[in-house]
């Protein structure tokens, strides 16, 4: 393991702003009582689930005690082990939406402390040869400005107990080639074509930089096109163990 990130050490413009307006009065995102913390204790308890039952490979919702979900076993995936706070439904798309399309940073902040309270999610920071936020194209990071999944990724470390020695992010190593069409409503085939030869490493990046086990973040995870890809380029390059992490999952239909 690297030493603690620079990130936790120093938190950057955006962290302190977050900080500040994490502050402030504000509404319950829920049932809307003002004032509120961002989700009040009552809409707490019966919004988030944070011992439900999850594959361990994909993050869907199991309805059994088994580890992992019946199409993991049909379709081995290319991540070793994926972790996701919540589902991507209300009132935990809202949040999705407000940090990815509205500016609203602070909202890196509150998806943080939700992974961080998931179990399985210290393990897997703590396991981490490096952290890779998914990246964005360059003509989507000009549109918006910022990346949330590296948003997410400073957020998580940052946020993380004092005194873990946790893994350098590393926002440059993965390259998004193609800026791809939209992927709402596509399925996982239909994802998977638009993703082919997306991303890239960093040139002159050796497996080593990579280490034993990187750990992907992002913010949503619909059918795992995304992250699939990516694992997929890192274990061509000597990974042999891809994890990841992620806000929100969509569930499978009729979950």
């Amino acid at each position: 393991m690297t030493a603690a990130t620079p990130e936790k050490q120093r938190p950057s413009l955006w962290q302190r702003a977050a900080q500040v307006l994490g502050h402030l009065p504000s509404q319950c995102l829920v049932c809307r009582s003002w004032p509120s913390d961002w989700i009040c204790s009552s809409c707490a308890q019966v919004c988030w689930q944070p011992d439900l039952r999850r594959c361990s490979r994909c993050a869907l919702p199991l309805p059994t005690s088994t580890e992992v979900c019946a199409g993991c076993l049909h379709d081995t995936p290319l991540l070793q082990r994926c972790h996701a706070a919540v589902d991507y439904s209300p009132p935990w798309d809202g949040m999705v939406l407000r940090l990815k399309f509205h500016q609203q940073l602070a909202w890196a902040n509150r998806m943080a402390q939700l992974l961080l309270r998931t179990p399985g999610v210290m393990a897997s920071l703590q396991q981490a040869s490096v952290i890779l936020p998914v990246p964005l194209s360059a003509g989507r990071m000009r549109e918006r400005g910022y990346n949330q999944a590296l948003l997410l990724a400073k957020a998580l470390c940052h946020q993380a107990p004092s005194g873990l020695r946790l893994a350098a992010v590393q926002p440059h190593y993965l390259l998004r080639l193609v800026d791809t069409p939209a992927q709402a409503g596509l399925d996982r085939a239909a994802r998977l074509r638009n993703l082919r030869h997306a991303f890239a490493l960093r040139p002159g990046l050796q497996a080593q930089d990579l280490g034993a086990c990187p750990l992907l973040v992002d913010d949503v995870m619909t059918t795992g096109a995304t992250l699939g890809a990516v694992a997929q380029l890192l274990q061509a390059r000597g990974a042999p163990a891809v994890q990841a992490l992620v806000f929100a999952r969509t569930p499978a239909p009729g979950q």
